[in-house]
C-alpha cells in the first residue's frame, strides 16, 4: 500500500480561508444608519404614519369642542389604531 493515498473525493478539495469578521458593526454609526434608513423610504411611512395618528387626534379634540389636542386624543387615537400607549394617563 502507498504512504501516500490521492484522492478525488470530497475531502481532496482545497480549504477555503475566510476572514473572520468581528465587531465589524462598531464601525457602523448612527448617521450611516440614518441615511440608509432614508434611502430606504423611513420618511414617507412616517408622514404617512404621523398623519393618521395627528388626523384621529385631531377629530377627538374637534368633537370636544376644544382646541387644544392634549395627550389623551393623541393616547385614543393611537389605540384606536392598534398601538396602545401606556403612560400618558387613561
Amino acid at each position: 500500500m502507498p504512504s501516500t493515498v490521492y484522492t478525488t473525493g470530497v475531502g481532496a478539495r482545497r480549504r477555503h480561508h475566510r476572514k473572520v469578521l468581528r465587531d465589524n458593526i462598531q464601525g457602523i454609526t448612527k448617521p450611516a444608519i440614518r441615511r440608509l434608513a432614508r434611502r430606504g423610504g423611513t420618511r414617507g411611512v412616517l408622514k404617512v404614519f404621523l398623519e393618521n395618528v395627528i388626523r384621529d387626534a385631531v377629530t377627538y379634540t374637534e368633537h370636544a369642542k376644544r382646541k387644544t389636542v392634549t395627550a389623551m386624543d393623541v393616547v385614543y387615537a393611537l389605540k384606536r389604531q392598534g398601538r396602545t400607549l401606556y403612560g400618558f394617563g387613561g
